[in-house]
Formats: C-alpha cells, sequence, structure tokens
C-alpha cells in the first residue's frame, strides 16, 4: 500500500489560471494535481488533492493526516498562511511533516504577506517555484520518507 502525501489548497486556489495570472501564472489548480501525482508516482507515493476555502476544513484535513500517519503534508494555506493561529496549532499536533508552499515568492510581495504562521511549524518552506513548488514538495517529503525507511 502506498504512503500517502495530502496536498492541501486554501482560499481562492480553485481561481488559479484565472486569479491574477501576471502572479500565479495560467495553470489551473486541476493542472497542479497532474503535476502532484506524476512528481508522487516515482517515489511510490499516492497524492490525496483537496481545496477548501474553509480555515476549519483545512484544520480537520490536517488532523485527518496526522491520525492516517501521512508520508506528509504540501500545504499551500493561501491567506490562512497569514493569518490561522488554528491552521499552526494542528500543523504542531501532526506527527507528520509539513511542506509550506506558495507559487508566488511572498517575500517579494506586501509586507503581511512575509508573517506565517504555517513556517513556525513546517518542516520546511518552498516560495517563488510556481507551480514547480507543488514538485519540489513532494520530492523532498519523498526523500525525508525514504531516508526514515533506511534508518
Amino acid at each position: 500500500m502506498a504512503q500517502t502525501v495530502y496536498v492541501l489548497n486554501g482560499p481562492n486556489l480553485n481561481l488559479l489560471g484565472m486569479r491574477e495570472p501576471e502572479i500565479y501564472g495560467h495553470a489551473t489548480l486541476a493542472d497542479i494535481e497532474k503535476l502532484c501525482r506524476a512528481a508522487a508516482e516515482p517515489h511510490g507515493l499516492a497524492i490525496e488533492f483537496r481545496q477548501s476555502n474553509h480555515e476549519g476544513e483545512l484544520v480537520g484535513w490536517v488532523q485527518e493526516a496526522g491520525a492516517r500517519h501521512a508520508a506528509g503534508i504540501v500545504l499551500n494555506a493561501a491567506a490562512y498562511t497569514h493569518t490561522s493561529i488554528a491552521l499552526f496549532d494542528a500543523i504542531a499536533a501532526c506527527p507528520s511533516p509539513v511542506i509550506e508552499v506558495h507559487i508566488s515568492n511572498i517575500h517579494a510581495r506586501e509586507d503581511f504577506r512575509r508573517t506565517s504562521y504555517v513556517a513556525r511549524a513546517a518542516k520546511a518552506v518552498i516560495c517563488g517555484f510556481g507551480p514547480l513548488g507543488y514538485a519540489l514538495a513532494i520530492s523532498g517529503l519523498a526523500a525525508i520518507t525514504e531516508r526514515g525507511a533506511k534508518s
């Protein structure tokens, strides 16, 4: 049975491809899901891909991933990155490693985007690589998982 990586996407990411393409590009969320599945396949990882505009649903999914001993979580919390103590608490309580991902370079944008509650509890942060950041996060989780299996 393949280990699972949860790929969780926060508010407004359902609008990718239409929303501010000069910042986020033209890839849709469906394109990113295909990219994630392709990135996971060589590592024998399964993908659970979800998006919600609701903070509580994201918190529940983080808890679910931890309870199911997921190989890890790739989380683009979008605007909740900068505001959600509830997500921080869920990640801090989660035994699965979390990689925070952002399509844009949040450090080159508005000041408020430079604060991340998620990063304080995440294993790593990837930003500014566009959709490729998701694939990089999955590769990173695969490396962590493979290294853990060998020790």
